[in-house]
């Protein structure tokens, strides 16, 4: 491992728009200018292999992050986050590949997944101090995300339940709740909401894959948890979803359709050609799928909301795939009677959609166009009605503040155009004084975008946080100042693609 310090850092912008609430929310009270949030560069891990998700431990300083190319946790010393050092690492390649992290009152969850991604995964439990491992449960397929509840009484788990590359091993999703004292395992299947199926469609959820039901097309991502440690919400991504689940009654309470995204709206443009030579905003005929990854809860003055990263995703396996471009489709006539000028690479040709909605009348054209993700972060209630969605900001804002613009694959912003934009993959809420700070990750422009969301009806953008070298953001872990060895609040980006760990401090 080797330590970067001599990359020098540009914070992308900082500029603040002040928001005024709203009765419901902060009493009608005017929000002033930031002036307490500003995030500046500290200094990087060259960590190799891929970084994804990690846990920080207040009591030891130690921070855990997952590499899946070794089978490994990696353990690093934090109490001085100028100068972090390595510690070792913690193999669990005896049971599968690491996908998350989760640390409370010093036991540390890693969530594995087994050799073959179709057979239940694991939940490993180790003392922080010792790393000594305690227990391992057997949880659903392909435990994507791990979470305690904030009384530590649960460990919940994200199960995927992903197929097979033939699609002959299709796993039921699902959702194991783990009781901490007694050590007693739920894992919840998605079964009962079989008689829903046509209900849930016709309001936007998605069951599609090849002869799967149900119970095996869901697929499970993320988890937030309420303050309270009664409730959990889990993005249900490529079906288009969230679901309630009551941790108390081990029960999976409801399914919620998100329903799509409309670009033909003034607020919702987007750039849909990597071909066009230009990066350019402008509303278009098509619907956006939200395709939720990550989520967070948040409670604002007595009220609950949760936060998701809407970046999108399809399904591609050897025996199915779902992947269109429109150029190469066949446009209802009277939908769209200027479907050769829209069909055109500078238009909307290249623009990547599903093949499995958008024939509405079933003769074989496409009378409605569906593209994946929303190319936002949203807020919803706890019910999940809508309350805000960031429409074209994360699009606007890259454009305005990324000089010369960039991308993971083409070099420029422009690359990813056609399928899903910058990417919003993390979402990570933290206080800052009286302020409530959202961090975006974009998984494709490799930035966070930093948001106060005090008004949560109204955020308004901070800054883009941004380094030369860092490549696609997994996790995005924001530390309090209460818990952080230098008193000042801290954001550890884990990039996947780069395999480095960022270190930023609020100034």
């Amino acid at each position: 491992m080797k330590l970067k310090n001599s990359i020098v850092f540009a914070s992308m912008a900082i500029v603040f728009a002040a928001c005024t609430s709203d009765d419901d929310n902060n009493g009608g009270e005017e929000i002033p200018p930031s002036t307490d949030v500003n995030f500046s560069y500290v200094t990087t891990i060259n960590a190799g292999g891929t970084t994804e998700i990690s846990a920080f431990d207040a009591e030891t300083n130690k921070l855990f992050t997952v590499n899946p190319d070794n089978n490994e946790v990696m353990v690093f010393d934090l109490s001085n986050p100028s100068t972090p050092s390595q510690l070792g690492a913690i193999d669990v390649s005896a049971m599968g590949t690491p996908n998350s992290v989760s640390i409370k009152n010093g036991l540390l969850a890693v969530a594995v997944e087994a050799s073959n991604k179709q057979s239940n995964g694991s939940v490993m439990v180790y003392n922080a101090v010792s790393q000594a491992l305690q227990n391992n449960y057997t949880v659903g397929a392909l435990p994507d995300m791990v979470i305690f509840s904030p009384d530590g009484k649960y460990i919940v788990t994200a199960d995927e339940g992903e197929p097979s590359s033939d699609y002959l091993n299709d796993p039921k999703g699902s959702v194991s709740i783990i009781e901490v004292a007694s050590g007693a395992v739920f894992t919840l299947t998605f079964d009962a909401f079989e008689a829903q199926e046509n209900t849930l469609k016709e309001n936007g959820f998605r069951v599609f894959g090849p002869n799967a039901s149900l119970a095996q097309d869901v697929e499970p991502e993320y988890v937030a948890i309420s303050d309270d440690s009664k409730t959990a919400w889990v993005t249900l991504q490529e079906n288009n979803g969230i679901a309630k689940v009551n941790l108390a009654s081990k029960e999976i309470e409801a399914i919620y359709p998100l329903g799509f995204k409309d670009h033909s709206l003034a607020e919702n443009m987007l750039d849909a050609s990597d071909k066009d030579d230009m990066t350019e905003l402008r509303n278009w005929p098509v619907s956006g799928i939200y395709h939720p990854d990550a989520i967070e809860y948040i409670n604002v003055d007595g009220v609950s909301y949760i936060i998701t990263a809407n970046e999108g995703d399809a399904r591609d396996y050897d025996a199915f795939s779902e992947e269109e471009r429109v150029e190469d489709i066949t446009l209802d006539p009277t939908a769209f009677p200027d479907a050769e000028v829209l069909q055109a690479k500078e238009n909307l040709g290249r623009l990547k959609i599903t093949n499995t909605i958008g024939d509405t009348d079933m003769d074989g054209d496409y009378d409605k166009l569906y593209a994946y993700g929303a190319r936002s972060f949203s807020i919803w209630s706890e019910n999940v009605s809508l309350v805000y969605d960031s429409g074209s900001d994360i699009s606007q804002k890259v454009l305005e503040f990324t000089p010369g613009s960039f991308n993971a694959d083409e070099g420029e912003v422009d690359g990813r155009s056609d399928d899903k934009g910058a990417e919003p993959e993390a979402v990570e809420v933290l206080k800052v004084g009286e302020r409530v700070v959202l961090f975006v990750g974009l998984e494709r422009n490799s930035q966070v975008m930093v948001y106060d969301i005090t008004n949560p009806t109204a955020p308004a953008f901070i800054q883009i946080l941004e380094r030369a070298g860092d490549m696609a953001p997994e996790g995005v872990l924001a530390i309090a100042a209460s818990d952080s060895p230098t008193e000042k609040e801290l954001l550890i980006v884990t990039h996947e693609d780069s395999g480095t760990i960022s270190i930023y401090e609020n100034q």
